[in-house]
C-alpha cells in the first residue's frame, strides 16, 4: 500500500460533478490544492452513504482550508449518478464522485480488498505537491470519521508538531521549550 511520503499516483477517470454532469478528472485536476481522496466499497450500500453525506456536510470546512474533497469507488459514473438521484442524503453532494471501474487507482494505491475486489474504506490526504501526508484504512464494515480527517488536515497545514487530540487554534509543541 502506498503510504506517507509517497507520491499519489497519476490517474484519469470519469466522475460525476456536483451539478451531476460527467467529467474526466486526473491527479492534476486541482493544482495547488490539498486533496482529500476517500474511497468506499460500493454504491447502494448501507455504511457508505453515511460517510459520503458526512464528508458533504464538512465540504465547506475542507474548502476553507484550500482542500478539494474527492470521493471514489469502483462503481461507474452512471451508478454514482443513479445513487445520487435516488438517495436523499447524496442528492446535493458538493464534491465529485470518481469512478474507478477498472480498479487501476485502487490497485496502485494497494487498497483493493483481496476477497471482494472493491476499494477498502481508505482516506488519503495529499498535499499540493501530490505527496501523501495521511492515510487511514478501515475495515469494510466500519465507517470513518470525516471530522478526524479535517482535524488531521488542520494539523498538517500548521507545519508544526501537534500533540495528541490537537485541534485548530490550540498551541503546537515548541521543541525549544519542551522538556
Amino acid at each position: 500500500m502506498l503510504t506517507i511520503g509517497d507520491t499519489f499516483p497519476s490517474f484519469t477517470a470519469k466522475a460525476v460533478n456536483p451539478d451531476k454532469s460527467f467529467a474526466d478528472l486526473t491527479d492534476a485536476s486541482y493544482p495547488g490544492k490539498w486533496k482529500v481522496y476517500f474511497f468506499w466499497p460500493k454504491d447502494f450500500t448501507f455504511v457508505c452513504p453515511t460517510e459520503i453525506a458526512a464528508f458533504g456536510k464538512l465540504n465547506r470546512d475542507f474548502a476553507d482550508r484550500d482542500a478539494q474533497v474527492l470521493g471514489v469507488s469502483t462503481d461507474s459514473e452512471f451508478v454514482h449518478l443513479a445513487w445520487r438521484n435516488n438517495h436523499a442524503d447524496l442528492e446535493d453532494l458538493p464534491f465529485p464522485m470518481i469512478a474507478d471501474i477498472r480498479r487501476d487507482l485502487s490497485q496502485t494505491l494497494g487498497i483493493l480488498d483481496k476477497q471482494e475486489g472493491v476499494a477498502l474504506r481508505a482516506t488519503f490526504v495529499v498535499d499540493p505537491q501530490n505527496v501523501i501526508r495521511f492515510v487511514s484504512v478501515n475495515d469494510l464494515s466500519v465507517g470513518r470519521n470525516p471530522a478526524e480527517v479535517l482535524r488531521v488536515l488542520d494539523a498538517l497545514q500548521t507545519d508544526e508538531l501537534c500533540p495528541c487530540n490537537w485541534k485548530k487554534g490550540e498551541a503546537t509543541i515548541n521543541t525549544a521549550t519542551a522538556a
